[in-house]
């Protein structure tokens, strides 16, 4: 017995992962567990790698962006002017229709004091909300446990993803890793779990894990089916493109459309890295980011959703001003960062141009503190005072 007992912790806890999630999944069984919500929604979208925000956001009237980057600065007459002095990338060209309706709104010069270039360490910045130390819990996690007292499980945060970032990680909830439903629906259909979930013995057991272990496979196997027809089906109408991000984004469309109570949705998109042959790359990757949010928020928009969601785009530093010598470019620091509603209170670009003037050894100043961004988040979209949650006083923004 005791042989067969530690046989089934080890193979339910290897094999289950992030499947032990019963107080969230659990709600799925009854049907009238989602009624009618207006809270508001926010979607947290990484690109991870350090993308390029000078190239992203083009400072096409600066004659000293073209003297840092002879190679690889975007053409004059390739850029998609949308001011006197910026532009979009090409590769953007579908978010200038978001730009033009008001929708999207740009930050430039974005970043923290003493910023760090290692991806691991600036990526905990901001995941953590603090450079200065090393915590264990997320910014979202954070939330959480300031929202959910007496919860074991968070219904109110998802990563689209096989693993929890940090971000999502609080001291006592912890938000939720999941692919997509059908993959969930997939999993808990494999026959070890149903023979274990159709065996009365849960109740039996002495031993608390596995009485647990034998609680969440049942419930999990139950309440996946109802996920998976409540929110498995594509919305009708909806049309992504087939990339992995757009993919992620869908699925998140069909949670809200689904009306489930999550409140914050976390998406990763990767290759940011370009220290070599930057140009074809970075194009590519701004292409499939830019069809998909235009994709997501035109299938939020025509569900009528789109007021009650906020996205907003980081990545964890930019890059340097001037290119390398392998035609890309190294760690920097500050950066632009992306918030698109319906609509902004303010649209377009919400503070100063990049000052290519006045470098910190090569890298652009901050001039905006990330965590104000956060801090105005919290209070106005998600309803939180940002004390709870930031470990200092930040001023609130007027975007939202």
């Amino acid at each position: 017995m005791t042989s067969r007992r530690n046989f089934l912790k080890q193979s339910l806890l290897g094999a289950t992962g992030s499947l032990l999630v019963p107080t969230f999944l659990k709600a799925f069984e009854n049907p009238n567990a989602f009624a009618e919500t207006t809270d508001k929604i926010l979607v947290v979208v990484q690109l991870s790698g350090g993308n390029d925000g000078l190239n992203t956001i083009v400072p096409y009237r600066n004659d000293l962006y073209y003297q840092h980057r002879p190679s690889l600065a975007i053409a004059a007459d390739q850029v998609l002017k949308v001011s006197d002095e910026l532009g979009f990338h090409p590769a953007l060209a579908p978010l200038q229709g978001l730009f033009d309706q008001g929708y999207l709104g740009v930050f430039n010069n974005v970043g923290y004091p003493n910023p760090d270039r290692s991806h691991f360490r600036s990526m905990d910045i901001w995941q953590t909300a603090s450079p200065e130390n090393y915590l264990q819990t997320g910014w979202i996690g954070r939330y959480l446990d300031a929202n959910c007292p007496g919860c074991s499980v968070a219904d109110r945060a998802i990563e689209l993803d096989d693993t929890l970032s940090l971000a999502l990680k609080g001291d006592h909830i912890k938000g939720l890793a999941m692919k997509d439903p059908r993959r969930l629906h997939k999993a808990v259909h494999n026959s070890f779990f149903h023979d274990v979930a159709q065996h009365n013995t849960a109740d039996e057991v002495n031993d608390p894990s596995l009485h647990y272990l034998y609680k969440t496979i049942a419930e999990t196997v139950s309440s996946a089916d109802f996920l998976y027809r409540k929110a498995g089906t594509p919305a009708a109408g909806a049309d992504y493109p087939q990339s992995d991000f757009s993919k992620k984004l869908k699925t998140v469309a069909q949670l809200i459309h689904a009306r489930v109570p999550t409140r914050v949705y976390y998406v990763s998109m990767a290759g940011f890295d370009t220290h070599v042959n930057q140009r074809a790359q970075h194009e590519r990757l701004l292409q499939l980011y830019s069809e998909g949010i235009t994709a997501f928020v035109d299938d939020l928009d025509k569900h009528d959703r789109m007021q009650d969601v906020l996205i907003m785009t980081f990545s964890e530093f930019g890059r340097r001003v001037a290119q390398n010598a392998s035609g890309g470019t190294d760690h920097g620091t500050a950066n632009n960062l992306f918030v698109v509603t319906k609509p902004l209170k303010q649209k377009g670009f919400l503070n100063n141009t990049p000052d290519l003037l006045k470098l910190d050894n090569g890298d652009l100043i901050h001039q905006l503190d990330f965590r104000s961004v956060y801090a105005t988040i919290l209070d106005r979209w998600l309803e939180v005072s940002p004390k709870k949650i930031l470990p200092d006083a930040y001023p609130a923004l007027d975007f939202i």
